[in-house]
C-alpha cells in the first residue's frame, strides 16, 4: 500500500527554493490492509507483529465488533506471549482502551495488566490532543545526510506555520456534538479517515463520548461482517506463525477440548466396559481410541461436532467399521480397520470422506479448529 508522502515543488525566480507539501495517501482499501496485516503477522519482527494486532483490535473494537476484538487479542497474547501492555505503548492508545472498556461496562480478563487510568484527567488530555497543532514538514522525514539537512531547513523557512489535522478535528467536533447531546457526525469522520493509508480509529475511540457509540455498533467505517473476517484472517496467521504446543497427554488434550467449548468432560468408561464393547464388536478397539475412553466415555457434541459414543453404544458395521459418534447433520464419525491399523474417518453429507491417521489425530483437529 502507498503511504503518505511528500512533493518537492521548485518555484520559479531568480532564486530556486523547494515548496514542500505533504499529501494524504490514495486511501485505505480494507481488503489490502488486511493483505498487509496477514503479511506482516506472518513475518515481521515481533514489534511489529504487536503494531498490526493492536491496530487490528481496536479497529473491530471501533466496529462494534468486541468479541472479536477480544478474541483476537487473547490469541495474539496466549500464542506469543507477549505482555498486553504492548497493546498500550503511547498515551492514545492506552487511553483509547480505557474509554472502549469504559463504554462496554467491563475491563476483558485479557487487561488485567493494563494500568487503569483517571478517565476525566484522560478525556481533556485527549481533547488538547484532537487540537494540536503539528510542524508540516515532520522533523527529519528527509534524513540525516547534509543534503536532506538543507533542504529540511529550506521547506520549514518556507512553510513552519504548525497546521492542525483535520482528522483529528472531525473526531473533536463529533466528540464536542456527542458531549454536548447532538447526534455526531462520524461519517464526516470517516470520508476524512479513508483518504489515509490507515484511518486513526485510535484517537476516535480515545474520545470518551463517542466510546459508547463505537462499542454499539455506529461503524463509522461500515466494516460491518468483514470485521469477523479479519479477526479470522489474523487469528489463523497467528497459528501459522506461532503453533501452540499440543496437549501431551490424554486428559490434557480432553480437557483443552471441553474448556474451549465451555463445558465438562464425562466420566471415564466404567471397569469392564471397553472389554465388554470388544467382544460385542468382535474387534480390539486401536490403543488411542482406547485410550480415549479410559480418559473420558465419549463427548457431547457442539456446533460442527456429533456427539461421541459411550462404549456401550458403540456400533460395528457388517464391513467392519465402527461407528464412533451419533449421525448428525454434520455426518458420523467411524473408525476403519486399514492393513495392521485404523483410520479415524469424517463421513460428511457434504464435504464427502476425511481421513485421519488415528482417533488422536482426529482429536487433535477438533482441538485447533476450536482454538481458531
Amino acid at each position: 500500500m502507498k503511504g503518505p508522502f511528500v512533493r518537492i515543488i521548485r518555484t520559479k525566480g531568480p532564486f530556486s527554493f523547494f515548496a514542500v507539501s505533504r499529501e494524504d495517501s490514495v486511501g485505505w482499501e480494507r481488503d489490502e490492509y488486511l493483505e498487509e496485516a496477514v503479511r506482516d503477522v506472518l513475518t515481521a519482527d515481533e514489534t511489529r507483529v504487536d503494531t498490526t494486532v493492536g491496530f487490528a483490535a481496536l479497529l473491530l473494537a471501533s466496529a462494534g465488533a468486541i468479541a472479536e476484538s477480544d478474541r483476537l487479542v487473547e490469541k495474539w497474547h496466549t500464542l506469543t506471549e507477549r505482555p498486553v501492555t504492548m497493546l498500550a505503548a503511547d498515551s492514545v492508545k492506552a487511553r483509547a482502551w480505557a474509554m472502549l472498556f469504559e463504554a462496554r461496562g467491563e475491563r476483558p480478563s485479557w487487561a488485567d495488566a493494563l494500568t487503569p487510568l483517571d478517565l476525566d484527567a484522560e478525556e481533556r488530555a485527549h481533547l488538547t490532543y484532537l487540537k494540536r497543532a503539528d510542524a508540516m514538514v515532520p522533523t527529519g522525514i528527509f534524513g540525516d545526510s547534509p543534503a536532506a539537512k538543507i533542504v529540511s531547513g529550506l521547506a520549514e523557512k518556507l512553510d513552519s506555520a504548525p497546521r492542525t489535522d483535520k482528522v483529528r478535528t472531525a473526531a473533536a467536533d463529533a466528540e464536542t456534538q456527542a458531549r454536548e447531546g447532538k447526534p455526531a457526525r462520524l461519517e464526516a469522520w470517516a470520508e476524512l479517515a479513508v483518504a489515509r493509508t490507515l484511518p486513526d480509529v485510535v484517537s476516535l475511540a480515545a474520545c470518551r463520548h463517542l466510546a459508547p457509540l463505537l462499542v454499539t455498533g455506529a461503524d463509522p467505517l461500515g466494516l460491518g461482517e468483514w470485521a469477523g473476517r479479519c479477526a479470522g484472517d489474523l487469528i489463523a496467521a497467528l497459528h501459522r506463525r506461532f503453533p501452540a504446543a499440543l496437549p501431551q497427554t490424554w486428559p490434557e488434550l480432553v480437557t483443552e477440548i471441553m474448556r474451549l467449548r465451555g463445558g465438562e468432560a464425562p466420566a471415564p468408561a466404567e471397569p469392564g466396559a471397553l472389554t465388554d464393547a470388544e467382544r460385542r464388536l468382535g474387534t480390539r478397539l486401536p490403543d488411542d481410541y482406547r485410550a480415549f475412553l479410559s480418559t473420558c466415555d465419549g463427548l457431547p457434541a457442539d456446533e460442527v461436532f456429533p456427539r461421541l459414543l459411550r462404549a456401550a453404544e458403540l456400533v460395528r458395521t457388517e464391513a467392519g467399521v465402527v461407528l464412533i459418534s451419533e449421525r448428525s447433520e454434520h455426518g458420523v464419525l467411524a473408525l476403519s480397520p486399514v492393513g495392521d491399523g485404523w483410520l479415524a474417518l469424517e463421513l460428511d453429507p457434504v464435504l464427502g470422506t476425511t481421513p485421519h491417521r488415528g482417533f488422536r489425530a482426529l482429536l487433535e483437529h477438533h482441538l485447533d479448529l476450536l482454538a481458531k
